[in-house]
């Protein structure tokens, strides 16, 4: 089996990240994925786990742990998504993405176990997802990582790499309204999913909450005998200097202060940062050196990312209101930006009105656009929403001819965002980057799967 051959043994199978539809997550069984693992051998065992939950920052968080454990000398396995150009980049051992015939060749030892399940059905058939996250197991077995950082795909407590009963460290990050089709209709509803992940006697990290999402995780806590710590409290952290490079800062923990940089954008990834120190700390790991010299390392693209200088193109994922509010107060605060051409798209079941609101007082002129996701929303509708707050809009598809557009119209400044999809086709276009064919869509996906 090549590469290309396993992406479409993957995309026959019932994709929620394709669909987006709640009747694909409402076939969500954790004992569908733990009776994969187990006639895989139970390759989730046998090494030290740190578990990441949350709505905002958890890729980030994820990418900070397993930086610095990697400082440390530790063989790290991490685990993310969803990918931006490759699937392989989900899977990456020691920083690196795994290489697209280690993928395939994993794929193909795997699938005899996937088809037994599948036909045997007690639980119902395998999902991408589920196989996916097999996959990453199988690989950091195969590498004998001692660590696993991994960071859940949606929700918490029936997410697919939710199948140990044991976890060194779990965090969960800021929690809002999201996917509420799915999760629940209030956050505390939604915290209560997210801190499904929670294991008895594990210690976790509680990012700055809402209160009410603070309430339930510190109750599941208590429920399962697990050690909580919370930023808020055990942290002081003052920010130092900061431009399109990164930032500095300074971080009081109960261990000692730390003064730290960090590549990424933004005072929001200060709190992330905050988390990952914590967590570094709570698993052992008390080598300052490792920790600076790890989150100073942390590449995590399509964050705020600046993907030229001249003119200044930035590609950011923020999808909602509390994401673009951030957006606009980094491209302020950090970058000195008060104008941009806006390339906007989003998915179907975001609020593209929420995300209007926080980006019209930035945006000179919007050009909607469309992802290649089967789950993006008609540019017709991103346009509309920005019209309707008297921002001078037209439309553009794909996503690397609307940024040409914008380009084109000799702004100082361009951004991509409304959908960590749009911002990924920018940086393909803008830095040449090769990326997976498009996936296929879900009513395709359906009829091959029958």
């Amino acid at each position: 089996m090549d590469y290309l051959e396993a992406l479409r043994q993957l995309q026959r199978r019932d994709d929620w990240e394709r669909t987006g539809a709640a009747a694909d997550a409402a076939r969500w069984d954790l004992r569908r994925m733990r009776s994969l693992l187990a006639r895989a051998g139970d390759p989730q065992l046998g090494r030290r786990t740190v578990h990441v939950a949350g709505s905002k920052g958890k890729g980030s968080v994820v990418s900070m742990v397993a930086s610095a454990l990697q400082a440390a000398g530790e063989t790290v396995g991490r685990y993310t998504s969803p990918h931006l150009h490759r699937f392989v980049e989900r899977i990456a051992v020691g920083g690196e993405p795994v290489a697209e015939e280690d993928f395939a060749q994993l794929l193909g030892e795997l699938l005899p176990q996937i088809d037994a399940e599948d036909e045997d059905g007690s639980y119902g058939r395998i999902s991408t997802f589920e196989a996916l996250t097999a996959l990453g197991f199988l690989c950091f077995r195969e590498r004998n990582a001692s660590w696993q950082v991994l960071e859940v795909g949606l929700g918490g407590r029936l997410d697919a790499t939710n199948v140990l009963d044991e976890k060194e460290v779990c965090v969960i990050t800021q929690i809002g309204l999201e996917h509420t089709a799915v999760l629940g209709n209030t956050v505390a509803q939604i915290a209560g999913e997210k801190a499904g992940i929670i294991t008895p006697g594990t210690i976790v990290i509680m990012a700055p909450q809402r209160e009410p999402a603070a309430e339930v995780i510190r109750n599941v806590c208590e429920e399962r005998g697990a050690r909580l710590i919370e930023v808020a409290q055990a942290c002081a952290l003052t920010r130092g200097r900061h431009d399109a490079q990164g930032q500095e800062f300074t971080l009081r923990t109960p261990l000692r202060t730390y003064k730290l940089r960090l590549p990424l954008l933004g005072r929001h990834q200060l709190d992330n940062a905050a988390a990952a120190v914590l967590a570094l700390e709570a698993a052992g790991i008390e080598d300052e050196s490792a920790i600076r010299e790890g989150l100073a390392a942390v590449r995590w693209p399509c964050r705020i990312e600046v993907l030229r200088h001249r003119p200044l193109v930035i590609a950011d994922g923020a999808h909602d209101r509390d994401s673009a509010r951030r957006l606009v107060q980094t491209l302020r605060e950090d970058l000195g930006v008060s104008e941009a051409i806006v390339v906007a798209g989003c998915a179907r079941d975001k609020d593209a009105g929420a995300l209007a609101d926080e980006l019209a007082p930035i945006a000179a002129q919007v050009i909607a656009t469309r992802s290649r996701n089967p789950r993006a929303m008609d540019a017709r509708a991103v346009a509309e929403a920005f019209a309707a707050r008297e921002v001078p809009v037209s439309i553009e598809e794909p996503a690397g001819a609307a940024v040409e557009a914008a380009l084109a119209q000799g702004a100082a400044a361009v951004v991509a965002c409304g959908s960590l999809f749009v911002a990924a086709e920018a940086r393909e276009h803008v830095l040449g980057i090769a990326y997976d064919p498009p996936r296929a869509p879900a009513d395709a996906a359906a009829t091959r799967s029958r």
